[in-house]
Parts: structure tokens; sequence; C-alpha cells
């Protein structure tokens, strides 16, 4: 007797595509019996009118995607109406006679898996031939989708939403009755125009917004503090000083009073842009010319939003623009990508300014619409960071790559430093910039320290820790054999230090491998290169996609869904340990980036290096462990190799 849930609810003949487990396995096309019922999608041989062996079978709970698919070229009349079943481990292409067969498959097959706990928020349209997608020429069959599936929204369960982020801080009203009782500043100032920091150092303005000013005897910058309590330097020419009343105080009390409706609205915020055409966007995005410079404007549909942000790549000088609609799930929450919802429009701008998450890249730099003359900061430098380019004096290159060159240089006749430069009109300029704003923000002895920058004429400089012994690797290349194991530890722990540091203080690096650490005098080594590295609210970045990275020191999750984390961080780190150990050895030395992403994928991990004990490999092999929350910490692999540190060296 049939139970509901082995009961029949759809039942046809259908043309099912072979899956091409192989590159080069032939396509072929057979007809099969499908049944669809509530546990399972099976398809089974049919012949003369009877239904034979089955021949496979899909867990309805480990289906993800069900879509149409873009038709192959010159395709026949019978494969007119193909769609897709995407689960977990496989893809199946399936051909329905006519439309109304395929919308009954799907119509019946999206009822079925709403809810269903893994879903994705993308899809491909095009099929999976010869190797590659169609639609994107992505090779890997479990690339993350390149096109938006419209139907997730509605099938996805508000009890399957991602972990919450952390609160956004509170107090500020408080805080700010607080400090306007504190007569420790010099006077009271009213933001004119909006300033986004350019260093740690700095502050934002806010315009209309009050700050407190600390000190005031630089001509160019003065030293405030907010409503919070941030403190730091900002241009003086972008305030007003007022004096205090008790109006004033006043109003400040009354923003306690504020309703959280009120505390929501987008149009105080400088990248909302209002009522503006799509055109308009696209040419003010292009005069800004920054990647991810951005703007929030009204949609055509009332009461919706659209998110305008600018691509840059060398292909295109002018960049392209994409537009993204901000959609409300059934939880009444704001989201770009269907897995990051927001309460307000503010929290998920926050957000995506901090993590791409689906969109092409992250929002960096807002786009106001105010057509206020706003003074130039062009020559104002970034405050303390700011250091005089007659100071120092460039002695030999040492290095170049695609930021442009290193060299190594005296400041002020005395100190060697390493100068790190970029030229006028270069594209990696805001990367350039992002690098030193990064390493501004992060002070430990096991990471290049940052001594300050000169920006006011080309080439900007980077003026940084100078490392005697250059890079990691070529320092294992050569000089390896002369290093005994002890001292092999000790060098990974000096990194394993600095990124328990940066694991502390939410950031990313994404880019750690022994080319990016540096080697001083008495071999400390100390992580480098913060290009790539990220801050994240939430443990996790979702890059944009097409974000290039290093595939044989990348973790899976990140070579199938550009999903990084301090656990991404904590694979390459043992791969880190994998080129110490091997004293400079290139990782998966046979296989290009797409052999090694199929064997990873299938289990394989590096062997034991020869100078590694088994102990010491234990550890490494720890950080490769497929689901990211079964890799240790970097706190925690401190704690494991210290020992080994301790009893080689005795």
């Amino acid at each position: 007797m049939e139970t509901t849930e082995t009961q029949s609810i759809l039942e046809e003949l259908l043309v099912k595509k072979s899956q091409q487990k192989k590159k080069i396995s032939p396509n072929n096309y057979k007809e099969r019996l499908f049944v669809l019922t509530k546990t399972s999608l099976s398809y089974y041989e049919y012949d003369k009118d009877k239904k034979g062996n089955r021949k496979g079978s899909i867990d309805i709970k480990k289906i993800r995607c069900v879509e149409t698919v873009n038709p192959e070229e010159q395709t026949p009349l019978e494969r007119q109406y193909p769609f897709q079943v995407v689960y977990k481990g496989g893809l199946l292409y399936i051909y329905a006679a006519n439309e109304e067969s395929r919308r009954q498959w799907l119509e019946a097959l999206h009822k079925e898996i709403k809810g269903n706990p893994d879903l994705l928020n993308k899809y491909h349209r095009g099929f999976f031939s010869n190797g590659k997608f169609m639609c994107c020429n992505q090779t890997c069959k479990s690339a993350p989708g390149c096109a938006i599936w419209e139907t997730y929204s509605s099938l996805h369960s508000a009890n399957t939403a991602v972990k919450p982020l952390p609160p956004v801080p509170g107090g500020q009203h408080q805080q700010a009755l607080v400090l306007a009782a504190d007569k420790s500043f010099l006077k009271e100032a009213l933001a004119v125009y909006n300033y986004e920091p350019q260093g740690n150092s700095d502050v934002p303005l806010v315009r209309d917004h009050k700050y407190y000013v600390l000190k005031d005897d630089d001509p160019d910058w003065w030293q405030v503090r907010d409503l919070e309590g941030n403190e730091g330097f900002v241009p003086c020419a972008y305030l007003k000083e007022i004096a205090q009343t008790s109006d004033e105080l006043r109003s400040i009390t009354d923003t306690a009073n504020v309703s959280s409706e009120e505390e929501e609205r987008i149009d105080k915020y400088d990248w909302y842009a209002g009522n503006i055409s799509r055109g308009q966007a696209e040419q003010l995005l292009r005069q800004k010319g920054k990647e991810g410079a951005f703007m929030v404007r009204n949609s055509s549909h009332e009461g919706k939003y659209t998110v305008s942000v600018l691509c840059m790549n060398s292909r295109e000088k002018k960049g392209t623009v994409k537009h993204y609609h901000v959609h409300v799930n059934s939880a009444s929450e704001f989201y770009l990508a269907e897995n990051h919802g927001f309460s307000s429009v503010s929290r998920l701008i926050h957000y995506h300014q901090h993590n791409s998450a689906g969109v092409v890249t992250r929002l960096r730099h807002a786009v106001s619409t105010k057509m206020d003359k706003v003074p130039s900061t062009a020559m104002l430098g970034i405050g303390p960071w700011e250091l005089k380019r007659e100071d120092i004096v460039l002695l030999k290159e040492i290095g170049s790559g695609q930021f442009g060159v290193v060299q190594v240089g005296k400041w002020k006749g005395k100190y060697n430093v390493a100068v790190k430069m970029i030229k006028e009109g270069s594209m990696s300029e805001d990367e350039f910039i992002e690098e030193a704003e990064t390493m501004m923000k992060l002070d430990h002895p096991k990471l290049v320290k940052l001594y300050g920058v000169c920006t006011k004429t080309y080439p900007i400089y980077l003026i940084a820790e100078y490392m005697t012994n250059g890079c990691l690797l070529g320092y294992l290349k050569n000089h390896g054999k002369e290093l005994r194991p002890f001292q092999l530890v000790v060098m990974c722990c000096d990194v394993c230090e600095a990124m328990a540091f940066l694991e502390k203080h939410q950031f990313i690096h994404r880019d750690l491998a022994a080319r990016n650490c540096l080697v001083d005098s008495d071999l400390t080594v100390k992580v480098s290169d913060f290009g790539m590295a990220r801050y994240v609210l939430d443990d996790e970045y979702v890059s944009s996609l097409g974000t290039k990275f290093p595939v044989k020191w990348s973790a899976p999750e990140v070579f199938h869904y550009t999903k990084f984390s301090s656990k991404s961080d904590v694979w390459a780190f043992g791969i880190l340990m994998w080129e110490v150990f091997s004293l400079g050895k290139q990782p998966y030395e046979r296989w290009d980036n797409t052999q090694v992403i199929e064997k990873i994928t299938h289990g394989y991990r590096l062997y034991r290096p020869q100078l590694a004990s088994e102990a010491v490999y234990q550890i490494m092999y720890s950080c490769w462990h497929e689901l990211p929350e079964k890799r240790p910490t970097f706190n925690h692999l401190l704690s494991l190799m210290e020992p080994h540190r301790e009893n080689d060296h005795s």
C-alpha cells in the first residue's frame, strides 16, 4: 500500500542528458520514466510500455535549484524545453516534450523543495558541456552560479536565515549627553561637507553633524571627537565653528527620543541619490572613476530602491555600472544577495561596504548628488601619516609586482625603509591606498609595520619597515638547507602569531603564503602584503564573481563559492607550513589549478615533507579539514606548535 511519502505526484516519459562525469565523455540522451514523490525524484528504464529498473534517484531534501536552462545551439525539436535539477553532488539535465510539460515539472518540484536548507541564490543559465558552463565559461561543475535565481526568494525558508550580524553599536545618544557635558574640548564645529576617512587616524564627517574640536594647531587638520566618542583627524576646511547654546544642548538631548523609523530614514545618507535616472546614475559614477563607486536611487517601482555600483577592469577604461534591485524577503528583510537580509536599507549598505557577497564589488565610495562645491583634499595628505618626500632617499630597487616597484631607501638619513610606489594613472591606485589604510589599522610585532605615506605628488609612496632578508619564499629556497627543524617551527609560529592577531581583530588576509611574508636580520618572520585583506563583520567575506585568488593556497569553500573567512586563512596557513618544511617547494607542483580543485574536492591533501615530524604534519593537516568549522583557530594552532618549538630547540 502506498503511503503519502511514496505516492506519485507526477510521472512522465522525459529525455535525460548524460552527466558527463569526465570532460571527454560524449553527450548522450536517453528516454526515462521520471517519477516525483514527496521524498525523491527517480528515473527508470522504460520499454514497451513497461517500467524497468531504476537508474537513479535524488533525495528531495538534497535538491538546491530547479530551473530552466538555455537550449544548446542547433538543438533538435525534441530537445527545445530543457530544465535542470541541481542537487548536492550533481547536476541533472532533463528535456520536457513541450512548454506546458516543463512548467508542470518546475511547479511541482518547486512546491516540494520549498524550505530546503541549501537552496542556491544563483544558478547557471547555460549547460555544463565539454568541461565548462556555456554561460560563463567556468570549468568547475560545482562553480557558483552566474545569474540570480529569482525563484529563490519565494522558496527559501525564513527558518534557514544566515547567522545574524553582531548588533550595531548602541548608546549613541546617551554618549552624546556625556560628551556635551565634558568640557575637555576646545570648541564645537558643524560639518559643512561629508568626508570619507583616508586613514586609521581619521574619522568620517557627516554633513550637518556636530563634532568636538580637541586640537586646532595644524593649519589643515584638526583633531576632533564625534558624538559616539571616536577621535581622529579631519580637514578643518570641512568644518564650521559653532557657539554652544542651551538650545543646542537641548537638541542633543532630543535626539535620544528619535524614533527607530526616523533613525532608519535613508535620505540623510550621502549615498542616497533620490529620483535620478539610470543614465544619470551611470554618468555620475563614471565621473567618480573609482572601483566600487556607488549610490542608492529610487526604483521605477514606488517604494523600491536600486543600488548602482561601478566596476572597473583593464579592458574597459570607463568601467561598467551594475544595477541591483533591493528586494524584501518573507521575513521583511532587505537584501541584494538572498542569504544576507537586514532590517533596514542602511544596514544593508553598511554590510556591503565591507563584503561584496553576491555584488560585483564592495560598495567602497559613496557618490553624492549634492552639488555643493567641496574643497579639494588632494594636497592635504592624510594627516599625521603623511611624511615629507624630501626626507626619503631612494637607494636601489629590491622588487616589483602588480602594484609597482619596491625600493630600499633612507628616511631622514638614518633609517632603512622599504618604499613601495605606484605611478599616476595606474588602475591599481585604489588597491594601493586601501592596502595602506589596512596597514595603518594593524599594529603587531609580527606584522610588517607601516611608517607613513607620501600622497601629495606622484608617484605615491608607501613607506614600511625594511626586512633585511627579504621574501620568506626566496629565503627558504636560497638558505633553507642552513636551517634546523626547530627554526622552521619558529618561523611558522611567527606567522601564526600575526594571523591570531588578525583573527582577533576580525581581519582576514586572503593571500597568506610564503611569498607574502618577509624575513628580518634575526630570522623573525613577519606577514606582509595586505592588498587583499578585508575587515569582516561576521567572519565571512563573500567575494564577487570573477575575483582572482591563489587556487593552490585556497580552501574548498573559496574556489567553489568564493567564501573567505579566518578559517580559509587557516587552510592557507597549513599550505604555508608545508612550504616552510619543504624549503620553498611549489605545492601541488605537478598539477595545474583545475587539477588541484578536482583533487582537493575528492579528498587529496599534500604529503608530509621530509623535515616535518609526524606530529608537526598532523598540525598542518588539521588546517585542511573539508569543513571550515572543524579547522583549528590560529590561537589553538599556536598552543599546538609551542611544545614542538621548545622540544626541538632543546
